[in-house]
């Protein structure tokens, strides 16, 4: 807890380009409008939103619905309970419901064969096979609905607060609906928490039995920047498709959900992406560690002072072009008493535009201080007595 704050610096940091997001509506140009039913752009790395539109609608999500099932399948093998190259035995019901004779996307299983986690895992991302989805399912949970539990249970985890999962195709089901908000939310979980399974959905084919099948993802074949993720498509759903793209250092996350048409959702895909990587710029103003304020005065230590860093990465998504005066107030505790802790919070940074508070962290100790010896403690506890009776 912090006591009673003092000012100690102000810092006027130029050319840092950041601004409150109702400003920059007037210094970068309106978002698109798109030809779909609901939408929304965000950074992978910060999570800011860019742009969104009806990103709350509850829709069907078609085979987006995958992303959750090949998550958690990651999630299994990071848990080491799910060897990759363990083999599934295709049942008669992941066929029969998703394999070559039905309508949907398939993977051309054949039943009561063996295949690899691994290679369902690219069925489902490449070929948006139904069958292999259904068959991860059953191999992890003993059945597709135990698998749903489990699809829902990890929604609610990530924040997913309008998803509701009813299988773990994305087929038609009464009452499975979700958002461009909780897709985008998925999505980034998938970037950040299980990178090298990431780099499935930037493969543009994948081939299993003879039968050679090419990602529905235009974009990977017209952006080189693009990488992924999923296309998704029911009568209900219309066309729908999650993009991301990484250009320099900056990584974006694209929904659109309710196109008219393949080409459509690719060609509205492309318009927020663009949008976002010419109007808006991510950086990190402070790294982990990195020194804020140095010499701050410890009492009734064995050493006098301790420098104030910043725990971890401050990375932050603005507007490009948007160049401003930042103020950063260093606040730390009027009094700093020993003992104290490596990361101990001892104050506060608050990066601030127009007296508007952006950024508010904490500044935590650089090393531990014990308590000094018993004259020491006295001479300090002298000079504060002193110095509060002429203050």
């Amino acid at each position: 807890m912090l006591k009673k704050w003092t000012l100690s610096a102000v810092i006027t940091v130029v050319c840092l380009l950041l601004i409150p997001v109702s400003q920059a509506q007037k210094l970068i140009p309106a978002a698109p409008e798109l030809a779909a039913k609901a939408w929304i752009l965000i950074d992978a790395t910060t999570g800011q939103v860019l742009t969104e539109s009806n990103a709350d609608l509850q829709l069907p999500p078609a085979s987006l619905a995958k992303m959750m099932t090949t998550y958690i399948v990651s999630n299994e093998i990071e848990a080491e309970r799910l060897d990759e190259n363990a083999e599934v035995l295709i049942s008669d019901n992941a066929w029969e419901r998703g394999g070559a004779k039905t309508d949907g996307s398939t993977m051309f299983l054949i039943p009561r064969s063996l295949v690899s986690v691994l290679d369902l895992m690219h069925g489902v991302i490449i070929q948006s096979g139904n069958d292999a989805a259904i068959a991860l399912a059953e191999h992890i949970s003993g059945s597709e609905s135990a698998f749903v539990e489990s699809m829902n249970r990890q929604a609610a985890l990530l924040g997913m607060k309008d998803t509701q999962y009813m299988n773990a195709t994305g087929l038609p089901a009464e009452g499975m609906v979700s958002t461009a908000r909780d897709l985008a939310l998925i999505s980034r979980s998938i970037i950040l928490d299980h990178p090298n399974y990431y780099s499935i959905y930037a493969k543009k084919y994948f081939k299993h039995n003879n039968i050679n099948q090419p990602n529905r993802n235009r974009l990977l074949w017209r952006d080189s920047s693009v990488d992924g993720l999923k296309t998704g498509h029911t009568k209900a759903a219309g066309y729908c498709l999650v993009a991301s793209a990484k250009r320099n250092d900056m990584r974006l996350i694209s929904v659109v959900l309710g196109a008219d048409n393949d080409a459509s959702r690719a060609r509205e895909s492309q318009k927020l992406l663009s949008y976002g990587f010419r109007h808006f710029d991510t950086k990190t103003l402070y790294s982990a560690g990195d020194l804020v304020k140095s010499s701050t005065k410890v009492w009734y230590g064995t050493e006098e002072f301790l420098n104030l860093t910043v725990a971890d990465d401050v990375t932050l998504t603005f507007p490009r072009g948007a160049q401003k005066k930042l103020a950063a107030n260093i606040l730390i505790d009027e009094q700093i008493e020993a003992p104290v802790q490596l990361g101990q919070e001892l104050g506060r940074l608050q990066i601030s535009l127009d007296d508007e508070i952006l950024v508010d962290l904490p500044l935590v100790a650089d090393r531990d201080i014990e308590e000094s010896g018993f004259m020491s403690r006295f001479f300090d506890w002298i000079v504060l007595f002193f110095t509060k009776i002429i203050s």
